[in-house]
């Protein structure tokens, strides 16, 4: 079974299981496609993080995150009079794409075939093109400001200025030559060479620092993942510095109230789970980083005493001061497979925000990310821009493991949004016993600083009682994030998936 943002990213997937393929390389082949029929929210420009379960073997996890310029100090960022964070369009937020290592490490880890077979949907969509889907065209035509002043993006990504609409067949052929030749050369013909060195002079020409030696030298990492037990469920995630740890201090600390007494979609609820997220973004954004750059450990992070500590400073009755939380976005694709031996693949791959930077390679068509934006500038901050570090990252695949077995997997999207929305899928099927459909599709609610957003589905009394207690509510225009999952059956042999009606995607198995 595979279930993804999109349709035809979910078929690739099958085909690749059908000819014989393991969840990786149906997974890799998933993500590729994506790359070029969702590309405002991923492409191989980005990153990507991984983890592999399989029967009686340890979680497999992987960094795919880049690092930033070799030239890259914090001192240049402030004489160049930079804020707090870098903007999310500036030349400097570009990384290193991490993505495309990261597939190849995948496949030789865990799969069957090599990047030339399990690109090939990719490729063919790209050359011969494919028809928008409706939340594609909905995020594309958002972010046209984004692209016009950029000649590669406008050039690769708007037909005669304008975004493609519902329904209007697009083709990327520089994006196809490109995975053509990562098709034939392996992860090598974007590190190195002529697509490398198209990537470096796009950055530089824009006022960036990325070279094609900071290309040249890059690679993500094999690491061992973290978890925490839910009420008898072990969920794990990718340690720093992705933000995992986030979601498991977050299901912590709710671990200390009676969820299952409150109604699912009432008030009391939804404030708790607010207030939490709200001090375990805390945590995060004091925390955080490259794991050599940070002052706390792990494992004192996850402490369940930490998290007790942590909910009393909780008044289920009202909003109380805590610290300030990001603001949610919804940019990133997530995707799961499991194959018949039952491997379960749990992969995220990002531009970070819509279409990253908005900087696009003219001659070869690659889309950069603007992940370095997740950097501080802050000479004192664990999470200060360094030559060479790596950002506090936002993707966070997960899977849940129950008595050393993966018996779901899972992520929900959204950027900032990912830690909020994996634990009220969790809580929705652990506290309340909904299936991973209902889980998924829930009604959400998240936070921007001071205030409060609600998506549509939240009705109006909940909303006035979550007034009362003190949130500035608002009601979101899109949808918050999105999410796929797949839960294993093992007493009955079956594969039960879901996917978020937030996007376009479905859950496919045979």
């Amino acid at each position: 079974m595979a279930a993804t943002s999109h349709p035809l990213a979910s078929v690739a997937a099958v085909d690749i299981l059908k000819a014989g393929g393991t969840a990786a390389d149906a997974a890799v082949a998933a993500v590729a496609t994506l790359c070029v029929v969702e590309p405002a929210m991923t492409g191989i420009g980005g990153d990507c993080f991984c983890l592999v379960a399989k029967p009686n073997a340890p979680v497999w996890g992987y960094n795919g995150s880049g690092r930033a310029a070799s030239n890259a100090t914090i001192q240049r960022m402030l004489a160049e009079g930079l804020p707090r964070k870098i903007p999310a369009t500036s030349p400097h937020a570009v990384t290193v794409p991490g993505a495309i290592d990261a597939w190849e490490t995948i496949l030789r880890a865990h799969g069957r075939f090599d990047l030339g077979k399990v690109l090939q949907c990719a490729i063919r969509l790209a050359e011969d093109g494919f028809p928008i889907a409706p939340r594609v065209a909905t995020d594309w035509a958002m972010l046209v400001d984004k692209l016009i002043p950029h000649a590669g993006s406008a050039k690769h990504f708007l037909v005669n200025g304008k975004p493609p609409g519902v329904g209007q067949v697009m083709r990327m052929p520089a994006l196809a030559a490109t995975l053509q030749a990562i098709a034939a050369g392996g992860a090598q013909a974007l590190y190195e060479g002529a697509i490398a060195a198209d990537i470096a002079a796009t950055v530089q020409d824009a006022g960036g620092l990325l070279t094609s030696e900071d290309l040249a030298r890059h690679k993500g990492d094999v690491v061992e993942p973290i978890s925490t037990n839910y009420r008898g469920l072990d969920i794990v995630e990718l340690p720093p510095n992705g933000q995992g740890l986030t979601a498991l201090v977050l299901l912590n600390i709710l671990e200390a109230f009676d969820l299952k007494s409150l109604d699912p979609l009432g008030a009391p609820r939804l404030h708790l789970a607010l207030e939490a997220a709200r001090l375990a973004f805390g945590i995060r954004d004091l925390h955080i980083a490259d794991p050599q750059s940070m002052r706390e450990p792990t494992a004192g992070l996850l402490d369940k005493d930490f998290a007790k500590k942590l909910a009393k400073l909780l008044d289920p009755g009202r909003r109380v001061p805590l610290p300030t939380a990001p603001t949610p976005s919804s940019d990133t694709v997530y995707l799961t497979v499991v194959d018949r031996d039952r491997m379960a693949v749990s992969l995220i791959n990002s531009l970070y925000s819509g279409f990253g930077t908005g900087i696009c390679t003219e001659k070869t068509g690659v889309m950069l990310h603007n992940r370095g934006s997740g950097f501080v500038i802050e000479p004192d901050h664990p999470n200060a821009i360094a030559p060479g570090k790596r950002p506090m990252h936002t993707m966070m695949p997960a899977l849940a493991m129950r008595d050393g077995r993966c018996a779901i997997s899972f992520g929900v999207m959204g950027a900032d949004f990912q830690p909020m929305g994996q634990a009220h899928l969790v809580t929705n099927m652990v506290d309340y016993g909904m299936d991973i459909q209902q889980a998924i599709d829930a009604p959400r609610a998240f936070y921007a600083g001071e205030i409060t957003e609600a998506e549509r589905g939240v009705t109006e009394e909940v909303i006035s009682a979550l007034r009362s207690r003190g949130h500035n509510i608002v009601l979101r225009q899109m949808p918050l994030g999105g999410g796929q999952g797949i839960v294993i059956d093992w007493e009955n042999g079956n594969l039960i998936g879901g996917s978020d009606h937030r996007k376009d995607g479905c859950a496919i198995g045979y």
